[in-house]
C-alpha cells in the first residue's frame, strides 16, 4: 500500500512541478509543489518524507528548457487539479450593516517585517471589502521589550502598507482603563491577587487545587490590588492579579491565568508613572470590548488566549465574542525576521539600520520598490489557513516578486541599461540586495529624477530611486 501511495505522489509531484515551472518561466518552486499536494490528499505527517522527493524532481525539471517542460506536461495535464484562482478572501459571516471592526496588533519590539504584512493584511482587506473600522493597536505593556523607534515606524509603515487605518491605539496610554477593568473583575469576584510563592502556586494549579488567596473576600482582594499599585506596596515579582477560572479545566493553561504583574523597569513612553502592567489577556479583552471588535484574525499560537478572553467576555456579560480566525505562520528555513535578534545585529554594526537593503523589514522593502498591492495579492492567494508554511527565502520572494512585477510594469518607466566599469560623473549607482554597489550608464537625466521614482532598467531589473542616498535600490528582476 505504501509503495502504491509513494508511486501516486511521485507522478503528482512530477506533474505539479512541471505545471509550476511553466507558470514561473521555467523555474518550479518546491514549496508551491508541496502546497498543491495537500489538495491531492497529502497528510501533514508525511511532509518530511515527501520534501526530499519534491526537491529532487524540481531540480530535474528546472534543468529542462521551457519547451521541454511544456512538451512533457502535455501528457500529464490530467494528473493535476485545475482550481479557479481565488478572486478574494473567503466571505465573512454575521457582518453588521455598518461594516466590520477589526484590528492588527504588532509588538513595539521593532518595526514591521514580512511576517507582519502576512498576518495583518487579511484584516485590512476585509475592512476594505465590507467597510467599517481597522485599528492598529501597539501593545506596549511590557516595558522590558520596547524599541522607542517602533512607535513612529509602525505608524508610518502601517499607513503605507494598509492604507485604511482608522486609528492607532497605544495601550500604555490607556492604563487607567485597564485598572478600572481589573477592579470590575475583582468586584465581581472573578479575579484575585495572589502573593503565594510562584512555584507552590504552580504545583497547586497542576493538581487543580486553589491557593489560600483565591477564597479571600472581594474587599480583601481590592486592598491587595491597591497594595500592588502602591509604590511602597508589594515588591516586583511578589504579587500577581489572576483571573478566577475552572481549576478542573482539562487544559491547564486555562486554569486561573495571570492578568497583571509588577514591573519596575522604566517605560520608554510612560517613564515610572506606572508599576503594575496588564498582561495581554487583560488589556486585549478590555480593548476589544470597548472598541467593539466584530471579527479577529490572529496568529494560531493565540488559540489559548482567545479562549481565555472569551471566558472574560462571559463573566462580564458581554453578549457576543468576536468571530475569530487563526493564521499559520511563514516558517523560514533560512531567513531571520526576529526584531530582537535583528536589533542586536544593528547595534553590533552588522546592519546599518532597519532599512538596510539586506533585511526583510518593510522599511527596506519599501525603499527597494515593493508595492502594498503585491502583499495584498499574496494574502489573497494564501487565504485564511491555520497551516504553517515552511518556506525558503528564495521561494517566498519569488512568489512576492511575481505579484510585485505585475504592479511595477504599470508604474515603472523603462530606461536603457549598460553596466559601467567604475563610478564616474555620468554613471548611476545601484545598491544591490547583498549590499554591494554596481554602476551603470543610462539615458536617465539624474537632475530630473524624483524621490521614489520607479524604473525598469532594460534587461537588468526594477529599481527605486532614493534621493537622500542618491542611489537606485535594486528591487528584483
Amino acid at each position: 500500500m505504501k509503495k502504491e501511495k509513494d508511486g501516486k505522489f511521485k507522478d503528482k509531484i512530477f506533474a505539479y512541478a512541471l505545471k509550476n515551472a511553466i507558470e514561473h518561466n521555467g523555474k518550479a518552486l518546491s514549496n508551491n509543489v508541496l502546497n498543491s499536494l495537500f489538495h491531492e490528499g497529502l497528510d501533514k505527517k508525511d511532509i518530511k518524507s515527501v520534501i526530499p522527493k519534491i526537491n529532487k524532481i524540481v531540480e530535474k525539471i528546472n534543468s529542462l528548457s521551457l519547451e521541454e517542460q511544456k512538451e512533457k506536461f502535455s501528457s500529464l495535464d490530467k494528473e493535476v487539479s485545475h482550481r479557479e484562482e481565488r478572486a478574494g478572501l473567503p466571505e465573512l459571516e454575521n457582518v453588521p450593516k455598518t461594516g466590520v471592526v477589526m484590528r492588527f496588533a504588532p509588538s513595539p519590539s521593532g518595526p514591521m517585517h514580512i511576517g507582519h504584512a502576512a498576518t495583518g493584511m487579511p484584516s485590512s482587506l476585509y475592512v476594505k471589502k465590507y467597510g467599517g473600522k481597522f485599528f492598529i493597536r501597539i501593545e506596549d505593556t511590557n516595558p522590558k521589550n520596547i524599541d522607542p523607534q517602533a512607535y513612529s515606524m509602525i505608524r508610518d509603515e502601517a499607513n503605507w502598507l494598509f492604507g485604511n487605518v482608522s486609528e492607532f491605539i497605544i495601550q500604555s496610554d490607556r492604563m487607567k482603563k485597564y485598572y478600572d477593568f481589573a477592579e470590575k473583575l475583582i468586584n465581581k469576584g472573578e479575579a484575585y491577587v495572589c502573593d503565594c510563592n510562584p512555584e507552590e502556586f504552580k504545583k497547586l494549579l497542576k493538581k487543580s487545587k486553589p491557593c489560600p488567596c483565591r477564597t479571600l473576600s472581594a474587599k480583601e482582594q481590592l486592598a491587595r490590588w491597591k497594595k500592588m499599585l502602591d509604590k511602597k506596596g508589594y515588591l516586583e515579582g511578589k504579587a500577581v492579579l489572576l483571573f478566577k477560572s475552572d481549576l478542573k479545566h482539562k487544559n491547564p493553561a486555562l486554569r486561573d491565568f495571570p492578568l497583571a504583574r509588577i514591573i519596575k523597569t522604566k517605560h520608554p513612553k510612560q517613564g515610572t508613572k506606572y508599576r503594575v502592567w496588564p498582561l495581554m489577556n487583560l488589556s486585549v479583552t478590555a480593548d476589544d470590548i470597548e472598541y467593539g471588535m466584530t471579527h479577529i484574525i490572529r496568529a494560531k499560537e493565540h488559540k489559548d488566549n482567545a479562549l481565555r478572553q472569551e471566558m472574560m467576555y462571559k463573566v462580564l456579560g458581554e453578549r457576543k465574542f468576536p468571530k475569530t480566525f487563526f493564521l499559520g505562520r511563514y516558517k523560514f528555513t533560512d531567513l531571520e525576521i526576529s526584531c530582537s535578534k535583528t536589533k542586536k545585529l544593528i547595534e553590533e554594526g552588522k546592519f546599518s539600520g532597519w532599512n538596510d537593503i539586506r533585511l526583510p523589514f518593510l522599511a527596506a522593502l519599501r525603499k527597494r520598490g515593493y508595492q502594498p498591492e503585491a502583499f495584498e495579492k499574496m494574502a489573497i492567494q494564501r487565504g485564511i489557513s491555520e497551516v504553517d508554511k515552511v518556506i525558503h527565502e528564495e521561494d517566498f520572494f519569488e512568489t512576492l516578486n511575481n505579484f510585485n512585477r505585475q504592479i511595477l510594469k504599470i508604474k515603472s518607466e523603462m530606461v536603457s541599461f549598460e553596466k559601467a566599469g567604475s563610478k564616474d560623473k555620468n554613471s548611476l549607482e545601484i545598491l544591490m540586495p547583498n549590499n554591494s554597489l554596481i554602476y551603470c550608464k543610462s539615458n536617465l537625466d539624474k537632475k530630473t529624477i524624483k524621490e521614489g521614482a520607479l524604473f525598469y532598467f532594460d534587461g537588468f531589473g526594477y529599481c527605486r530611486y532614493n534621493k537622500s542616498e542618491n542611489q537606485f535600490w535594486f528591487c528584483h528582476k
